[in-house]
């Protein structure tokens, strides 16, 4: 594509997610379809791999019922998101207090058994934050899931696998590294501007050597984050990464640091740079069709610093909401498509086959399975 009609792309797609989830814009997503803008998917379909896929971007949460030990900040329990994330999960508040947070473990377990496409998927723990001595900061952690929690539900269910979280400023923080490997971690999940850890700070220079002597790959967010009340976004800048790729740490970068800039620089642009440095870095495409990103997905798989070195993932539960729709892609799929996607009854399924249709090469369904530490 010349420069000036990479230009006109990219300021239609800045125009379409300013329309965001409106009426008005998916009138006009139809009408450009409409009127001749049909683009088709950014890159030829592939068959999807005959080997099982891992979705590798799984989150759960929980209100600490039935001794979970889990954790929801009374600002985000009572933000309008985080009823939308229960229903995204098919569990309401009145079930998992009667129940216990362990069923929607169970509610997932259960989902995914019944995906034709994906066999086995990552549920994502998330530590805290922690004050000046080390400890969990309940002022300041708006969302907390335990390892043990996590780990316990993975071995009562086969097809979740356990992604620990460990805040790296923990004085316990190697020991817990190990209980998790022990425990049957297949990588280590950090969301830096939420758990406000600083990856280029030298000090966490031990956890990542012990990272490498474990074979347990980072996975961090990377770019802007939005699903919380606050966030330190200049946490999870890319650049920040530069210490542990340095160190020899498996990274991946979750979400390809889509949205967000510093120094004037696009996320996404400073996560490409480091990509011609350091082949121990990935990332995945967990959240890359949703509406406020539109245009992503089509940049990862042109851009040739991303190809070969991307993941699936899905993002569960961000898939099964509105936020995410066969129907916002009326330039990339035909209505048929988009009539069919839109009435698979699995979220799993429902987003594979969307990636699929939208060119997301086999590789890349298929490369979780290979890149995830095997306890």
């Amino acid at each position: 594509m010349s420069p000036s009609g990479e230009r006109r792309r990219r300021g239609l797609i800045r125009w379409l997610r300013r329309l965001g989830l409106s009426a008005t814009g998916l009138v006009a997503l139809l009408a450009l379809a409409r009127w001749g803008f049909f683009a088709g998917p950014h890159r030829p379909v592939e068959p999807l791999p005959a080997t099982p896929i891992v979705d590798m971007h799984c989150h759960v949460a929980g209100l600490g019922f039935g001794g979970s030990g889990c954790f929801v900040s009374p600002a985000l329990r009572d933000n309008w998101r985080f009823g939308s994330y229960l229903r995204a999960f098919g569990v309401s508040r009145a079930e998992v207090e009667r129940a216990g947070d362990d069923l929607l473990l169970a509610r997932l377990a259960a989902r995914l058994a019944e995906s034709r496409h994906v066999q086995q998927a990552v549920i994502l723990a998330l530590d805290g934050v922690v004050d000046a001595a080390g400890n969990l900061d309940t002022n300041r952690t708006e969302f907390y899931v335990p390892n043990e929690f996590v780990a316990t539900a993975c071995r009562r269910h086969p097809n979740l696998l356990f992604g620990a979280s460990i805040n790296p400023y923990r004085p316990d923080a190697l020991a817990r590294l190990d209980w998790a490997a022990t425990n049957g971690a297949v990588l280590v999940k950090w969301l830096p501007s939420i758990q406000i850890i600083d990856p280029a700070d030298p000090r966490l220079e031990p956890f990542y050597r012990r990272l490498v002597e474990l074979r347990l790959p980072l996975l961090t967010h990377t770019g802007a984050e939005k699903s919380f009340t606050r966030s330190a976004d200049e946490l999870a800048d890319p650049a920040r990464l530069e210490l542990p790729l340095r160190l020899g740490v498996t990274v991946i970068a979750a979400h390809v640091a889509t949205t967000g800039e510093h120094a004037g620089e696009r996320d996404i642009d400073r996560l490409a740079r480091l990509m011609g440095a350091h082949t121990n870095l990935w990332a995945d495409i967990s959240s890359l069709t949703q509406l406020n990103k539109l245009g992503y997905l089509g940049e990862v798989l042109r851009r040739p610093e991303f190809t070969g070195r991307l993941l699936y993932g899905s993002d569960v539960p961000l898939i099964n909401m509105p936020l995410v729709s066969p129907w916002y892609f009326p330039l990339n799929l035909r209505l048929g498509d988009m009539r069919r996607l839109a009435a698979l009854p699995n979220p799993w399924d429902r987003d594979v086959e969307l990636k699929q249709a939208l060119g997301v090469p086999a590789e890349v369904f298929a490369r979780p399975a290979a890149l995830i530490r095997r306890p």
